[in-house]
């Protein structure tokens, strides 16, 4: 498998600190069908957690992948969820 970022999610990435290889597991994790939510037309929602903390707190990985075609997966859009505070 082979998983892409285009250059605006790359920038997102880095200016976050997220490495690569958490990535990587979050690219095998929707390969193994474990994402939050299908958005049709091959676009998944996988949560990530923020360092130090949990998943629910953290970003949302927005992942095209045609689930026959196992060997290329992009990265295509993402967000920070923040909680508010009381």
């Amino acid at each position: 498998m082979r998983a892409f970022k285009n250059k605006w999610f790359n920038k997102w990435a880095r200016d976050e600190d997220i490495r690569d290889d958490t990535l990587w597991k979050a690219a095998e994790e929707i390969v193994a069908g474990r994402v939050e939510a299908d958005l049709g037309k091959c676009l998944y929602k996988k949560r990530g957690a923020r360092k130090g903390q949990g998943k629910s707190g953290g970003y949302r990985l927005i992942v095209a992948y045609k689930r026959p075609n196992l060997d290329r997966l992009f990265f295509i859009s993402a967000f920070g969820k923040t909680k508010s505070r009381a």
